[in-house]
């Protein structure tokens, strides 16, 4: 683990973290902070729920994982690949597709010069139902 807190310098690695950071390498779709400590009690790992919320925005301000908001406003996560990408995500089991889009790209730049704005960035997130879960 190589993140660090905002004036707290690097992110100790405890054995909670590293439970945490192992469950996410465990799997690909995304999950909530409840169903990660779920898995961790599955898996006889004693982590607090709250130590799990606070280490993945650690890892999620560190750029280690991706964290979304579902359609009811929760915040999901999983592990980060290195490129920049978009995230198909399915509604009912989680199932995620990692989607590069040139055209939202070039939208993206065209919008924001279109209306004078610079140094901008973006994320989108398409969710929907998976062809397993229709």
């Amino acid at each position: 683990m190589t993140s660090t807190d905002a004036g707290a310098g690097p992110l100790r690695p405890t054995r909670q973290r590293r439970a945490v950071v192992e469950a996410l390498a465990s799997f690909a779709d995304f999950r909530s902070a409840q169903e990660i400590h779920e898995l961790l009690g599955e898996r006889g790992e004693q982590v607090g729920l709250a130590t799990v919320y606070r280490t993945l925005q650690r890892l999620a301000d560190a750029g280690e994982v991706d964290m979304l908001r579902s359609e009811d406003g929760e915040g999901i996560y999983r592990r980060c690949s290195d490129t920049h990408h978009h995230h198909l995500v399915c509604r009912e089991c989680g199932a995620t597709v990692e989607v590069e889009g040139p055209a939202v790209e070039r939208w993206t730049g065209a919008i924001a010069s279109e209306h004078g704005y610079a140094e901008v960035s973006h994320t989108l997130e398409i969710f929907g139902t998976c062809p397993a879960c229709r």
